[in-house]
């Protein structure tokens, strides 16, 4: 969840449209964020659905395709970036710092409401579920669960999509929000799962990890959740509601480790930071104290329930570890 707020548009339409092109010719898919895991995952589900897609990426990020820059955080910019689209799916992100958050998610989402309102987009919103509390969460929790928040983070993710709601309820905009839980997969550089942990592997070393050892938790796939995300987009029906995206089984860290040593043919054993060394690192290195504050997450079992979108969408089918572990790799060996 890096990054900054430059971004870039490119449009790419597709040369076949599908079965109801009549319906669809007129759709414009547009993805926030497209540079990142989740949205370069949601341009592709698009592309995959011969959709017509627009994407806006984060700065830096070339591209052969025409650009032009946008701000999410500026007003007029973010208007530019979304006028004429039928579907914007914000997927964009805020460095993983609590103050950043409070400030800049709440203002990202006004601009995004408001360019949405005023282009007449559906909006779907790939939240998270950090908003739940207070900790531990009942064992499995799905979107009923309480909502107050034990960290400065959660408070501003529950703020944030209280705004959609709220826009959702006063008719301003139409759309959907989906929460993820922890997430893995191609291209994921700030997932739990790459930094010090696949990062190391791929240089020979153990994997390092902050979690609690032996603590069941449930993890989403990128692909997955573009799959869901669309899914819900395409589905009117689903609007102005929270669904709980699909999320594997159980699983700990060590069974993950396994895991990752199967697909790289290695045999390492993650390395766990004490807690007494994080709480000491943490005054130093203020990464480590915005991370420390989400910990609470991996204190006992973490599990999230996603009944509701399978009985929405009962021929979902979730990509198993195994072959998530299999893409992620794949994709950080290229």
């Amino acid at each position: 969840m890096y990054g900054n707020y430059s971004t870039s548009v490119f449009l790419n339409l597709g040369k076949d449209l599908p079965n109801n092109r009549y319906k669809m010719r007129n759709q414009l898919h547009t993805v926030l964020g497209a540079s990142g895991a989740s949205g370069m995952a949601v341009v592709q589900e698009l592309q995959k659905r011969n959709l017509n897609v627009r994407a806006v990426l984060r700065s830096g990020k070339k591209s052969e395709i025409e650009t032009i820059n946008a701000d999410l955080l500026n007003p007029q910019e973010t208007l530019r970036a979304i006028e004429g689209s039928s579907h914007v799916y914000l997927c964009a992100a805020v460095p993983y710092n609590a103050k950043l958050w409070a400030k800049h998610w709440p203002l990202m989402m006004e601009n995004v409401i408001n360019a949405c309102s005023q282009a007449k987009a559906n909006l779907i919103f790939l939240d998270n579920v950090y908003m739940y509390g207070p900790a531990p969460l009942a064992v499995p929790f799905d979107e009923n669960h309480p909502q107050q928040p034990i960290s400065k983070k959660g408070v501003a993710r529950k703020h944030t999509a209280g705004l959609l709601l709220d826009a959702f309820e006063n008719k301003k905009v139409n759309g959907v929000i989906g929460r993820s839980a922890d997430f893995y997969g191609p291209n994921s550089v700030n997932s739990q799962f790459y930094v010090s942990f696949l990062q190391n592997m791929l240089k020979g070393k153990a994997p390092q990890s902050l979690v609690k050892p032996g603590i069941k938790h449930t993890y989403a796939n990128t692909v997955d959740n573009a799959k869901a995300l669309v899914s819900l987009a395409l589905a009117p029906e689903t609007f102005g509601q929270i669904w709980h995206l699909p999320v594997g089984k159980p699983i700990t860290i060590e069974e993950l480790t396994e895991l990752f040593n199967q697909e790289l043919g290695t045999s390492f054993k993650t390395s766990f930071m004490p807690p007494v060394l994080r709480k000491i690192l943490s005054v130093f290195i203020p990464i480590f104290k915005d991370l420390g504050e989400m910990l609470y997450q991996y204190d006992t079992e973490y599990i999230l329930s996603f009944e509701k979108f399978k009985k929405q969408f009962p021929d979902f089918e979730v990509t198993s570890y195994q072959q998530g572990i299999h893409e992620m790799v794949k994709s950080f060996r290229k």
